[in-house]
Parts: structure tokens; C-alpha cells; sequence
């Protein structure tokens, strides 16, 4: 258990001047910072006593900000941990099963309870053949009013022959609905590929995904430009691997996940072998660039998100994002594990718990995931100084 916590260094001033008490609106969300960085809380507010506003003219009303406080770990024994939040109202999750061997989903109004939801299992690997084995990080989306799974599987007679899939389902509740194959994505050259992730930008949507070039690097990340939710056009290269904390262990870029805030594109993905040294670097490119270019994007020099000693949090990556359940504040959800060493292969140790925290921003836009376990004191008042205008 993590008791490591960090305390909220300043919160935006509220000041509100009106000349009309019935019209004063306090707002929903507040900026809180840790040393610089940025985040978003909502603010539960006290009621304005209007008569006494009237007689003295000015009042300071209190409110409390929205807790980020959930369990930890979220899901335990579920790596490359994905969530969803449907227009429903629920939170789906998803993620790899320690057997590798189908895909589950589970579903709550509220993320705490994720943790103890049903959990259905939507689809299970066939006995031979293609999709026989190693059924890996499986992603939900919603597009054009159906449900996809993409998620990677090899096969029983050759199980490093890892392709991305995926799973369609028109009903209404995918935890109940019928999910059909629609095939292997048709990606460009056969090799070791998997994480396949999309997402929707200024009317175009975009696949990404890791896929094995050469004998000594475990995968590249490529983007394409996609047809429709399982057919891509042309792939092209994003990024491989090439500072020394992408490359121990294995030469390994993998997991991609989108998050669009501050006039950019971002793709956190995980990078090195599966162990403690797994970590998370930062590709960032223009909301209005060429995302086909690989020049239009920029990777960070040092990892955003690495194994913490202090936490006792190790190997952090595989991420997805989601909002708080007031839509405010951005969330990372990853997998790491609470302890450093492993007997035997890494990817067959079931301990790669999913977890969740707060993610806040820095001055220049990009996010800053500080480190696995971050925890925030938000158990504090804030104020709102509110004065009429004579």
C-alpha cells in the first residue's frame, strides 16, 4: 500500500465582482497545483447567503474539492489495463487476463467499484489455429454506434505469432451482446504485432500500433490512417526505439495511448523489457500536423513514468486515459507491480495490477505523470471571494 502523499503547493484564486446577486455563478472546476504543474478538480460549493452578500457587499464562500481517491490497486491482476467512459454513465474496463487466454469486461457507474464488478467474459481463444494463444490487452471503443474490442493473439502451433484482431458488437450493452469476428487488421508486412489503439481526429480516425521489424528490436510503433474500424490505409513509421531506457532487456516501443489536450496529440507508450525497467516515454505532435509524418512529432528524451522505489511501484506502462467521474480530471490508468523481482519470465508473472491516478500538466502543455502512486491531499476547503459591483 502506497502512503506516499503530496501536498497541493497553491489553488487558483476565485474572485467574482457582479452587480446582479442572482446572476453570480461559481464555477464547477478549480486549478490546483503541485510545484508548477497543473491540475483540474470540480468544487462542491456551500449556498451564497444573497441577504448577507446585500448587507455587506462582499462574502467568502467555501467549497470542497473533488476527492481523486480510489483503490489501490484498481484491478488486481489485469496488466494493460483499458477504460472506457460510455454516454451511459458507466466506466468499462478491460485487460489482460493472466492466462492469457480470452476477454473479459466489466462495467461501473462509479471507478472505486470497478474493483469488485462482474466481470463477463466476452470471447475465449480457439483450440488451434489463428487466436489459439496469447490473447493480449484487449481495448474497447464505441464508433458509429458499435462496439469494438482490438486486442493481439497468436497461435498454438507458432505463439509468437502475434496479430492485432478485432471484435464487433451492435447491442446495446456489450457486456450481454454478441460479439463477432471481423478479422486480422491488414496490416502491411507480416511480423509480431500487437497494441493496436485508435482514435477519432478532425474527422479522419487513425490506428496505432507496435509491430517487429528487424531480429533485434521487439517492435516500432506505426500509424495509419483507417478505412473503417478494422481495415487500415498505408502504415507508416511513428517511432523506434533508440535512447538507452528503450532498450533494456529488449528494444521494445509498444502499448500507444492518445490523449488530445492544450492544441496537441499525445502518444504516451512503454518502452523496454517487462521487468522493473519498463517505463513510459511521450510522443507530442500539433492538433493540425501531418500525423502521417513522422517528422511532425516530437519524443521525450527521458521517460515520463518509471518504476519508484520510494512507492515500491515497479515496471509502470500499458496505459490508458479516462476523466473523474465529474468529467474534470484527467486520469492515467496503468499497470505496475509491487515488487521488484521476478522468478522466471516477467510477461508470465500475473502481479501487473491495474491501477489509476491524477494527471496534471505543466506550463507548456504536456502532461507530467510525476511517478506510480502518486497520491494528492485534496481533503481541503477552498474558497470563492465574491463582491457587488455598487
Amino acid at each position: 500500500m502506497n502512503n506516499y502523499t503530496e501536498e497541493i503547493t497553491k489553488i487558483e484564486a476565485i474572485e467574482i465582482v457582479s452587480s446582479d446577486p442572482a446572476a453570480i455563478e461559481l464555477p464547477e472546476k478549480i486549478k490546483i497545483f503541485l510545484d508548477g504543474k497543473y491540475s483540474y478538480r470540480g468544487v462542491q460549493w456551500e449556498n451564497i447567503d444573497l441577504d448577507e452578500l446585500k448587507a455587506k457587499g462582499e462574502l467568502v464562500v467555501k467549497g470542497k474539492l473533488s476527492e481523486i481517491n480510489y483503490p489501490e490497486p484498481l484491478v488486481e491482476k489485469r496488466a494493460d489495463p483499458y477504460i472506457y467512459k460510455h454516454s451511459d454513465g458507466y466506466y468499462y474496463f478491460t485487460g489482460s487476463y493472466p492466462d492469457y487466454d480470452r476477454i473479459v469486461l466489466r462495467r461501473a457507474k462509479n471507478i472505486s467499484d470497478l474493483k469488485n464488478a462482474e466481470e463477463y467474459v466476452l470471447w475465449e481463444k480457439y483450440d488451434q489455429g489463428e487466436m489459439s494463444k496469447h490473447i493480449w490487452a484487449p481495448e474497447i471503443h464505441y464508433i458509429n454506434g458499435k462496439w469494438y474490442i482490438y486486442f493481439a493473439a497468436g497461435k498454438k502451433d507458432d505463439v509468437w505469432a502475434i496479430r492485432p484482431y478485432v471484435l464487433e458488437c451492435q447491442d446495446e450493452n456489450p457486456l450481454t451482446g454478441e460479439w463477432i469476428e471481423k478479422g486480422e487488421i491488414n496490416i502491411e508486412f507480416e511480423s509480431f504485432s500487437l497494441d493496436a489503439t485508435t482514435f477519432k481526429h478532425q474527422g479522419k480516425r487513425y490506428l496505432i500500433w507496435a509491430q517487429k521489424v528487424a531480429d533485434n528490436t521487439i517492435s516500432n510503433l506505426y500509424i495509419a490512417e483507417m478505412e473503417n474500424p478494422w481495415t487500415i490505409k498505408s502504415q507508416h513509421l511513428l517511432s523506434e526505439p533508440e535512447y538507452d531506457w528503450e532498450v533494456i532487456g529488449f528494444d521494445v516501443n509498444e502499448g500507444p495511448a492518445v490523449i488530445k489536450r492544450n492544441g496537441e496529440i499525445f502518444v504516451t507508450f512503454s518502452a523496454s523489457e517487462t521487468g522493473a525497467p519498463y517505463c513510459m516515454g511521450l510522443l507530442s505532435a500539433d492538433q493540425n500536423s501531418n500525423l502521417l509524418d513522422r517528422s511532425s512529432w516530437t519524443k521525450s528524451k527521458k521517460p515520463v513514468l518509471k518504476t519508484s522505489e520510494v512507492t515500491s511501484l515497479y515496471g509502470p506502462g500499458h496505459n490508458s486515459f479516462t476523466k473523474s467521474e465529474d468529467g474534470v480530471t484527467d486520469l492515467l490508468v496503468y499497470h505496475a507491480r509491487p515488487y521488484k523481482e521476478i522468478k522466471g519470465n516477467p510477461l508470465y508473472d500475473p502481479n501487473r495490477h491495474g491501477r489509476i491516478q491524477e494527471i496534471f500538466w505543466q506550463e507548456n502543455g504536456k502532461p507530467y505523470f510525476a511517478y506510480p502512486g502518486l497520491k494528492i491531499n485534496d481533503r481541503i476547503e477552498v474558497e470563492a471571494k465574491i463582491k457587488l459591483k455598487k
